[in-house]
């Protein structure tokens, strides 16, 4: 069955003018993603994701191959070649006008198979990245050590998060094994080193503070397999305790709606993990866009393998369907824009069960004589002092700070801050650094029309950050 019916370039470029941007409340329905691209190759599978007409590309690494001819020493200027050439590929060119993109690297366009912080063009390379993604100059990404990023769609109730993290810059060594003849390789053991680390300090930290930001669904693109782990290559399970980290984070932040896009295999394969943060974690691997394997092999092992395509080249597709109990369809598509394999699952089913997804953290207990947001909730009318933990933030010109990770929630409780106190701490560019900090707010509580509690900020002397 063919899901997509190729559209005329009318058509394309009319998507041009209404494609969706970090900034665009534009609520993002159709999501492509793929990985491995060899810029010396044909790539027609770059013709069926224009047809499918995605509102955004999702570029997992590998998006260059600067390393294959190894008579070649790789050097910025090589990987600058590369990435031009990557550029002038006919298909290529023709998504780039037509949709935006968001990419991470891998090791071939970071620029060494299997390399990680120990690569001495890295900051080099990541320049390069940045050149060719056409990274503002002013951007602080690139002062940033990595290629780490992430970007919130669409408005409130509709809203999809894309993280996409760096698993090279700051990766420590990979530990090899002896060469196994059955596996016909020498395959990569687990790095159980105190200190070994996939993301680095910096980029942890960065990811909590990602993932207490509210969304409906977010996509955490890592450009290698984090759930599959039986077979010898690169992947999360050679850092077990970083992999161990990550589930630990996605559960203790309480994020929901989160799905793994990963690629690097050089197949397709959606794995699912039912247990490991609270509920069912998908990581849907794409690879490649011209680099599969063009014949017949049997799948490899995956004990969590729920569909897979062993050979073809591939790209993901995503579909969201906003209505009542949103839904998420994702493909895994041939080069003809064929479905080979997908699955579906409700939004609300991508929400824990246990008492880290479902109970926020509260902060430190206020002082006698300030209220809990419950406590405030009863005070209609009257002028108190509530403290919370900030759990989310929405609004475009008003911003909203509120107590509980859903808005709509009934018994949450919102600080309205209206334009003319937005400076300071209250900014509109920092306020999203209040997530997971403790404020106290003076003001008149007041009921909205969806009978939740507001306190509106009348002035900077009315609010403070709590120090712990």
């Amino acid at each position: 069955m063919r899901p997509f019916r190729a559209g005329l370039l009318f058509a394309l470029i009319v998507a041009l003018g209404s494609a969706a941007r970090a900034d665009d409340p534009k609520v993002l329905t159709r999501i492509a993603f793929g990985s491995c691209v060899d810029q010396d190759k044909p790539v027609p599978i770059f013709g069926a994701i224009a047809a499918a007409k995605p509102d955004l590309l999702l570029l997992l690494g590998d998006n260059m191959y600067a390393d294959l001819d190894r008579k070649v020493k790789v050097t910025p200027e090589v990987i600058r070649e590369k990435y031009a050439q990557m550029a002038k590929v006919p298909g290529f060119a023709k998504l780039k006008a037509t949709c935006p993109m968001l990419g991470t690297w891998d090791d071939h366009d970071y620029g060494k198979n299997d390399a990680g912080a120990e690569w001495e063009h890295k900051d080099a390379a990541q320049k390069e990245f940045h050149d060719f993604f056409e990274t503002p100059a002013d951007s602080p990404r690139r002062a940033q050590k990595g290629v780490y990023h992430a970007e919130i769609y669409g408005p409130p109730g509709k809203r999809v998060q894309v993280i996409m993290l760096d698993t090279r810059y700051f990766r420590s060594p990979l530990k090899k094994g002896p060469f196994d003849a059955k596996l016909r390789t020498a395959p990569y053991l687990p790095n159980t080193d105190a200190d070994a680390t996939l993301l680095g300090t910096e980029q942890w930290k960065w990811l909590e503070t990602q993932l207490k930001k509210p969304a409906e669904l977010r996509l955490l693109v890592s450009s290698i397999q984090v759930i599959s782990d039986e077979h010898p290559f690169e992947k999360w399970a050679t850092f077990p305790k970083e992999r161990e980290k990550l589930y630990a984070l996605l559960k203790s932040t309480g994020a929901s709606g989160v799905m793994i896009l990963s690629g690097d295999r050089h197949l397709a394969d959606i794995s699912v993990d039912p247990t490991a943060i609270g509920y069912p974690l998908y990581d849907v691997t794409s690879s490649g866009f011209n680099q599969s394997s063009k014949n017949w092999r049997a799948p490899e092992l995956n004990s969590k393998r729920v569909g897979g395509m062993p050979h073809g080249d591939n790209f993901g597709f995503i579909t969201i369907d906003w209505t009542d109990n949103p839904r998420v369809s994702v493909q895994i598509c041939d080069e003809d824009g064929d479905t080979t394999c997908g699955f579906k699952v409700r939004l609300a089913t991508l929400k824990g069960t246990g008492t880290a997804a479902t109970t926020a953290p509260v902060g430190p207990k206020p002082p006698e004589g300030v209220l809990t947001p419950a406590e405030a909730a009863k005070k209609a009318g009257e002028t108190v002092k509530v403290q919370f933990m900030v759990q989310s933030i929405g609004g475009k010109a008003n911003l909203y700070l509120n107590s509980d990770k859903d808005f709509r929630a009934k018994d949450n409780f919102a600080v309205v801050v209206p334009v003319k106190v937005q400076k300071g701490a209250l900014a509109k560019g920092d306020i999203e650094k209040l997530v997971g900090a403790t404020i106290r707010v003076t003001g008149k509580v007041e009921t909205n029309k969806q009978g939740s509690a507001t306190l509106e900020v009348a002035d900077e002397k009315a609010f403070e950050i709590v120090k712990e």
